[in-house]
């Protein structure tokens, strides 16, 4: 896990530019709810395969927020709107609410 955060600063630090955006808006509820489902969908897809429900929830959670900053990371690019770490505050928002439905639903 260490070894993943000195290339992960070095990853964000390279981003072309930053999104000047606000906490509030439909692309703010889109992230929310898409990282919700996509965080449910991959506990309960991991839990089907066999695995641990400890080691289903992270495989959720991390599906989830991977595909956020993947999805940042793309945005940062020149002809995109720029990274928003609003943005994926919301994406880590609906991840976790995205976990704990699904955790309340079983």
């Amino acid at each position: 896990m260490r070894a993943l955060i000195l290339p992960s600063l070095l990853l964000l630090t390279g981003c072309t530019h930053m999104a000047d955006d606000r906490w509030h808006g439909q692309d703010k509820a889109q992230h929310f709810i898409g990282s919700a489902m996509l965080a449910a969908a991959g506990n309960e897809y991991a839990q089907r395969q066999g695995v641990s429900a400890d080691r289903s929830a992270a495989i959720g959670v991390m599906f989830s927020l991977s595909l956020g900053a993947s999805k940042e990371l793309w945005d940062s690019r020149p002809a995109g709107s720029g990274w928003s770490w609003k943005d994926f505050a919301w994406d880590v928002a609906g991840a976790t609410t995205g976990y704990t439905v699904w955790q309340l639903a079983h």
